[in-house]
């Protein structure tokens, strides 16, 4: 079995384009993760059987991408107990609201993280599963400080030409 610390489950074939945000984050940060589509709606029994064996492939951390009723982060965190983020994608028709209202409305109990509408909430939600697994991996934090201080160089070498 393939060790991936980090899963990330997509809804469709659709959401790659934002979720590639996310996976460039964590090859930048040479992470372990995979990433599935599994649906929550047209393959709810695979959903739950892959998030059921996770754990035992070193599953630490879900992030879930999913539009429309974006149900998937929701689902997902109802099969576990580790941590779940949820990146609401995009949408034609309302723009990621409905994406947005639906992974940040859980019930009481059934917690999920939710990360922006679309690519700066799928980076975002790399760079969150990667500080729930620094807690415990001083590697990690030490990449995630260095990422920090890049990001402030930055912007302090940025010129401004009016």
């Amino acid at each position: 079995m393939k060790k991936a610390a980090i899963s990330i489950i997509m809804g469709s074939q659709s959401d790659l384009e934002t979720v590639s945000e996310a996976v460039d984050v964590l090859r930048e940060f040479k992470a372990d993760f995979e990433v599935r589509i599994l649906s929550a709606h047209r393959t709810p029994k695979e959903v739950a059987q892959y998030v059921e064996a996770a754990p035992k492939k070193g599953t630490k951390v879900f992030i879930a991408a999913a539009g429309m009723s974006a149900a998937l982060a929701g689902v997902v965190a109802a099969h576990t107990t580790l941590p779940v983020i949820g990146i609401p994608i995009e949408t034609k028709n309302l723009k990621g609201l409905d994406s947005l209202l639906s992974t940040v409305q859980m019930p009481a109990g059934i917690p999920v993280a939710c990360m922006a509408i679309g690519k700066s909430g799928a980076k975002n939600a790399a760079l969150f599963a990667l500080e729930i697994l620094a807690v415990s991996d001083h590697k990690i934090t030490t990449k995630l400080l260095n990422y920090k201080k890049q990001m402030c160089l930055k912007i302090k070498q940025a010129k401004i030409r009016l």
